[in-house]
């Protein structure tokens, strides 16, 4: 009870005690009449105030209500618009006239548009694909696509997978055709025109990309390995028709089956290898080495091939020189490009294998040299790809595999380095493995 409240009640109290001492019976009526009319008035004056005060409160509850949902509200509308914005897949809401209402950032992406706001425009103004523009209309008609391929030719070649799908009004219902028949009227429901369509992009590129180097790869090595084959069973025939009663005949037949069959052998273990580094599974232990006794072995093992092919190779490499590397790995590169560089080699020419210290923080640099014909320059960048060769016919005649390079070039990322070739016609060739220095590896 407030202050006031309690000296109103005091009061009455007093008044009605002097009432009750009056000996008129007329005045105590008039008194009790007064008090009566006083406290009623008070009561229906607290009544009154208690009400304004619920109701204020009320009115205040509502307030914070409305605005704790306000902004709620807000933090779902801007958690919705980061989400939409953060996708790596493009989205396009269009009207049932075909009006874009709502677009996302890797939607802008995909059109290569710079504005941020592609309301109320035609999708025919954003876009001449048919593909697109196909499965947009089929999903305002109501039936939802899916699975539709999208390429588009910018500053490089995208694809992507088109799904769109219908968004009907709310609380909408199917509309209703009459179809008349002999025996009456009939009704059937057909399909609800969407009011509008959602698509949604999703890049496939990387995916079609390796699809299409697999497909490669599995023709590359279907027809490596045909043309061994191939000629295996040619003289296996040939012997079993007669031939073998020839010991000459013979002997030169057996002679092609085996280097047919080396062939074979060594494309496999290219492909396993490669499939293997690619994989990551390839064991790279790098550490000093030393690169002159490595460049001495690899030239003694490809001693037969230096003769056969009447080259020179030498090993100008310093005998103080060491590399950071994996020394197994680094003799299986450096005999691959040694080997390849005779091959490409004309008769009395050289194979030099030099060494460049890298500067600080640089790197050590390994060359292979020769004097061959030299490569043409549209060949260069491709060069280190699987299966790829300058002249077919003469690399398998010289019995390549076409994944030697590959191989290189794969164990040299691996090591943390690159390998790269520079070319005149006419002059020669270099190819160049780069290591990380000793220098960047010193503590």
């Amino acid at each position: 009870m407030s202050q006031r409240n309690a000296y109103l009640a005091l009061a009455g109290a007093v008044f009605v005690a002097t009432a009750l001492l009056l000996p008129s019976f007329t005045v105590r009526a008039i008194a009790a009449s007064l008090l009566v009319l006083a406290t009623l008035g008070w009561f229906i004056k607290t009544l009154a105030s208690d009400t304004r005060t619920a109701e204020f409160q009320t009115t205040q509850d509502a307030t914070d209500l409305t605005d704790g949902q306000s902004q709620e509200i807000f933090a779902l509308g801007k958690l919705f618009e980061a989400t939409m914005n953060g996708m790596r897949e493009g989205l396009l809401v269009v009207d049932k006239d075909m009006r874009i209402v709502a677009s996302n950032t890797a939607a802008h992406r995909l059109f290569n548009l710079s504005r941020g706001k592609l309301d109320a425009q035609r999708l025919t103004e954003l876009t001449r694909n048919p593909a697109i523009y196909s499965a947009f209309l089929d999903a305002l008609q109501g039936t939802e696509r899916s699975g539709v391929k999208v390429e588009t030719h910018g500053p490089e070649r995208l694809v992507f997978d088109l799904r769109v799908v219908p968004l009907a009004s709310s609380g909408g219902r199917p509309r209703i055709q009459e179809s008349s028949s002999d025996q009456g009227a009939e009704w059937t429901e057909t399909k609800q025109t969407a009011q509008g369509a959602l698509g949604v992009f999703i890049d496939i590129t990387r995916i079609e990309r390796l699809e299409s180097v697999r497909q490669e790869f599995l023709s590359n090595v279907s027809h490596e390995l045909r043309t061994p084959l191939t000629a295996i069973l040619a003289f296996v025939e040939t012997l079993e028709a007669g031939a073998i009663d020839d010991a000459e005949s013979a002997h030169r037949f057996l002679s092609i089956i085996r280097k047919n069959a080396n062939r074979m052998n060594d494309l496999i273990g290219d492909i396993l290898e490669l499939s293997e580094i690619e994989a990551g599974n390839a064991s790279v232990k790098a550490e000093q080495v030393e690169l002159n006794p490595i460049v001495n072995d690899v030239i003694s093992t490809l001693g037969k091939r230096v003769e056969s092919q009447g080259v020179s190779v030498s090993n100008a490499v310093g005998s103080e020189v060491t590399v950071f590397a994996d020394a197994r790995r680094l003799e299986q590169m450096l005999t691959n490009l040694v080997e390849n560089a005779i091959k490409f080699t004309r008769e009395h020419g050289r194979v030099t294998v030099k060494f460049e210290a890298g500067q600080p923080g640089g790197r050590d640099r390994i060359l292979v040299e020769d004097t061959g014909e030299g490569i043409p320059a549209q060949h260069l960048e491709r060069l280190f790809e699987r299966f790829y060769r300058v002249d077919r016919a003469r690399s398998r005649e010289l019995g390549g595999t076409g994944l030697g390079l590959a191989i290189v070039k794969h164990l040299a990322r691996a090591h943390g380095g690159e390998v790269t070739v520079t070319s005149d016609l006419g002059e020669g060739s270099t190819f160049t493995i780069e290591l990380p220095s000793s220098s960047k590896i010193d503590p």
